[in-house]
């Protein structure tokens, strides 16, 4: 087949949905199958030549809607060559404007809705919430309501989905989702992350990975640490991601209040060799969001047979438990606290009998190989057209 993937932005700060549509498409294009990426990024960004496969950069004329219209001509001018496209999230002009032009060009296309339609977003932000219900009726909720399927990532996904946003009706549908296996060179890995945090080689640390939002708890965090850093004095902590809504200032600020900050670490975004030598290295992996869709972060510290720590707000908390490979508190600050002491409680044999079970939990639950079979059967199903060669 070849395949359409419709996005804001192929830039790796913005998180999981990029992520996952690189390592599905990956895995796609191992089957034999073409993948293409088309976004509203400005054709100059580096990292639109860096993706693994080819990205056509429309070039957006506004910053937060990204409006362009290049993204319908291209849409146009090519849609011939595809058998089905993949939107990939809401809110934006890349879903919108991608549903509007597949219309037109008898495209058929599935949603994935990256948890973008979780309750969380209504609770915490109720004025955004009716601004979301208006663009909803006028314009989103189309694009759920002609899709062949709104694809969710698990269960816990698609209920919290239903009811957030009233007038349009759409078929739901689970689909399954991971990682791929980290790759080769152990040591090279490790070497890679100590290279930028020197000073924590042969020292014990827990792992936060991710971007500095409101939404995953990182607050929480923080305060966590600072009541059981005098417990165990040996052990730090380290937040490594990239910082978009200049939170990052203020937990250092917090750390630093609490008398924690020699025992915090911030090496910035982390990729490649370093990211996974980070969580190699790490005691365990701490993810306390309130909200979270999936958590590809979770997949692949699990997959490094690491053990994660995570709120009950991740929607594959109940994996991670069945799993065996980690624990699951609230998403309080009491909750965090508790999750720290649970697992600095544990005794040696119990922390290794939970880091042999992160890692029979991902091969359970989280392969890549199985999320890209899953996604090209239900492309297969939806395409009324004979299949285009890949190649």
């Amino acid at each position: 087949m070849r395949i359409l993937n419709i996005i804001a932005s192929a830039d790796p700060e913005t998180g999981g949905p990029i992520e996952a549509l690189r390592l599905t498409g990956l895995q796609m294009a191992r089957l034999g199958h073409a993948v293409e990426v088309v976004t509203l990024d400005k054709p100059s960004a580096p990292y639109v030549k860096e993706f693994p496969f080819p990205v056509h950069a429309c070039g957006r004329w506004t910053r937060r809607y990204g409006y362009t219209p290049e993204l319908a001509r291209w849409i146009a001018a090519n849609a011939d060559r595809f058998d089905a496209a993949i939107i990939h999230g809401l809110w934006n002009h890349a879903s919108v404007g991608g549903w509007s032009s597949l219309r037109r060009a008898g495209l058929p296309y599935v949603v994935f809705a990256h948890g973008m339609m979780d309750p969380w977003f209504r609770e915490t932000y109720p004025l955004k919430h009716v601004a979301k219900q208006a663009f909803w009726l006028a314009w989103q909720g189309r694009v759920l309501r002609d899709a062949a399927a709104v694809l969710f990532t698990c269960e816990e996904e698609r209920h919290r989905a239903r009811g957030v946003f009233r007038g349009y009706g759409y078929a739901e549908r689970v689909v399954a989702f991971g990682t791929a296996d980290p790759p080769a060179g152990v040591e090279s890995q490790l070497a890679a992350f100590h290279r930028l945090l020197p000073e924590l080689k042969n020292r014990r640390f827990l792992l936060f990975l991710g971007r500095f939002h409101a939404k995953k708890g990182c607050d929480l965090l923080v305060e966590a640490f600072s009541k059981i850093a005098a417990s165990d004095p040996d052990l730090h902590l380290v937040m490594a991601g990239p910082d978009q809504s200049g939170l990052k200032s203020k937990l250092i600020a917090q750390a630093a209040k609490a008398g924690i900050a020699d025992r915090l670490h911030w090496p910035g975004m982390l990729a490649g060799d370093a990211k996974w030598g980070a969580f190699r290295a790490a005691e365990a992996f701490v993810l306390p969001s309130h909200q979270e869709n999936f958590g590809i972060v979770v997949a692949e510290a699990m997959a490094c047979a690491t053990p994660v720590l995570l709120t009950d707000k991740v929607n594959i908390w109940r994996e991670v438990q069945m799993s065996g490979g980690g624990l699951i508190g609230t998403d309080t600050s009491e909750g965090i606290e508790n999750l720290l002491r649970s697992w600095l409680a544990l005794s040696d044999d119990g922390k290794s009998a939970m880091r042999a079970h992160a890692r029979a939990g991902f091969e359970r639950h989280f392969r890549i190989e199985a999320a890209a079979r899953d996604l090209i059967t239900v492309l297969h199903s939806i395409s009324p057209r004979g299949f285009h060669e890949a190649a």
